[in-house]
């Protein structure tokens, strides 16, 4: 009994009071299951020193969000030709609109004593299309075999001969362009093509001289309105430029009468 007692005196509590009449029970911090057992505290509130003196009182947001209302974007706009851009133009008006320049620069030419400023406007279309028909008219007549050449020849003349009349009109001084000049001596052919239609219908010489005559004067007469416009000085070296120019007509208003 006694060895009883000593041993359940060696495990008694040494801290417990000897006055309680119940043994005091200590709450372990884990459970069995591992987690704590005890209430997490709430967070002391944080001290006005830590807030922002800047920030105004009654406004609140985000930082990623914009606060610009959103604008919506106007509708492309259409894009119709107006009449500027020939970009946006059709095909048909832009051909329309430089057959009528040919044709006004044709009546240019007609007409020399006219506004002389529309030939300064230069193209090589008007000058090509005369260029061919005179060449198709002139190799009509002709018999099958020599109808290439005529055509060739003809082309080659009209071409080479333009280029020269300009490079002799460059070198005496003259201040027009290279293809302004050959655009207006291609376009004042145009008096000498009107004489080949004739041609191809009539036959008689009496008839075909006088109009190569006067389509020669009327074709060179145009062309030295031009060039007399152009600032050419021409003080003792006119003959010098007239004559490549009368002599390139000269040819070919005798193409057209022995044709």
């Amino acid at each position: 009994m006694l060895a009883s007692g000593d041993k359940s005196d060696q495990f008694a509590n040494p801290f417990a009071s000897s006055s309680t009449s119940y043994s005091t029970y200590v709450e372990p911090d884990l459970d069995l299951t591992g987690q704590s057992t005890q209430q997490p505290s709430p967070a002391p509130p944080r001290p006005s020193s830590y807030e922002n003196p800047f920030a105004a009182s009654g406004l609140s947001g985000n930082i990623g969000s914009s606060s610009t209302p959103s604008t919506s974007r106007p509708a492309a706009a259409s894009h119709e030709y107006t009449g500027e851009n020939t970009l946006d133009e059709p095909v048909s008006v832009t051909i329309l609109r430089d057959l009528k320049k040919v044709a006004n620069k044709m009546l240019q030419v007609l007409h020399p004593q006219g506004d002389r400023h529309v030939l300064r406007d230069w193209d090589l279309w008007g000058p090509l299309l005369l260029c061919l028909s005179l060449a198709i008219t002139l190799s009509a007549k002709a018999p099958a075999e020599q109808s290439v050449s005529i055509f060739t020849g003809v082309f080659v003349i009209v071409w080479l001969g333009a280029a020269v009349v300009t490079l002799n009109a460059k070198l005496l001084g003259g201040a027009v362009s290279f293809f302004q000049s050959v655009c207006v001596i291609g376009y004042c052919l145009f008096p000498l093509v009107v004489a080949s239609l004739v041609s191809v219908f009539v036959h008689l010489i009496w008839v075909r001289l006088p109009i190569a005559i006067v389509t020669f004067v009327w074709s060179t007469y145009a062309s030295l309105g031009f060039f007399s416009e152009s600032q050419v000085n021409l003080t003792n070296r006119r003959a010098l430029t007239v004559y490549p120019l009368c002599l390139f007509y000269t040819v070919i208003s005798w193409l057209i009468l022995v044709s």
